[in-house]
């Protein structure tokens, strides 16, 4: 049985889709650069792509997508803390294509959530960011997880309040685009969670000033 906070969620992206479709006009598309083209280098890390399979893209829909693993290589040797990366970025939901939570993706792969908080950052430009911040195991293996909702210039960490922004801006301002930013890195063998999370955080620091040109405020 769904859980009063999956139907809460079903019910407010069925309520924006009917809005969308009742408003009858074109959303207002916002030109930006395609996330293939997002930085392959973040500090000293490099990264290597992750395809996403055929059925998987059927499922998430018509958006942009990036899967990236960026790892630190140093005299030949692989750091164990690497970061995962994934962006879905959403032009327009009128057409009833919607971003995914993890909160739903990540248990259909296997992971349970151990514990759910906030965290706020700011990045290098003075921006601030409220996130959410997950820890989060699958077997022996355990990650801290970052997520948020990036939408107009504002960063998300509630599955309910970013249904919320995007149908009042859907009226306000005739745009529906928004994306999800995902960073998830290893808890290694005999590290402290809080290194972890430091490290999710620092990576996010780094990539948030890119966003704009991928994901338009």
């Amino acid at each position: 049985m769904k859980s009063p906070r999956l139907w809460c969620i079903a019910l407010l992206m069925s309520f924006t889709a009917l809005v969308l479709h009742m408003r009858g006009d074109v959303d207002k598309v916002l030109p930006s650069r395609p996330l293939t083209e997002f930085p392959t280098t973040v500090g000293s890390q490099s990264s290597i792509d992750i395809p996403i399979d055929d059925e998987t893209l059927a499922i998430l829909g018509k958006g942009d997508f990036l899967s990236r693993v960026y790892i630190r290589t140093s005299a030949g040797m692989t750091d164990p803390s690497q970061i995962g990366l994934y962006v879905a970025y959403f032009a327009t939901q009128r057409t009833g294509q919607a971003v995914h939570s993890p909160q739903n993706c990540l248990p259909g792969a296997g992971w349970t959530f151990v514990s759910s908080d906030v965290t706020d950052f700011t990045d290098s430009t003075g921006k601030k960011y409220s996130v959410g911040d997950y820890l989060i195991t699958n077997g022996a293996a355990t990650e801290e997880a970052l997520y948020w909702y990036q939408l107009h210039g504002r960063s998300i960490a509630s599955d309910y309040k970013a249904k919320i922004y995007t149908l009042a801006d859907s009226i306000r301002l005739g745009r529906s685009d928004e994306a999800l930013v995902r960073i998830i890195t290893p808890v290694n063998a005999g590290e402290d969670r809080a290194a972890a999370r430091s490290r999710a955080i620092a990576f996010a620091q780094r990539i948030t000033p890119l966003l704009p040109e991928f994901v338009p405020n």
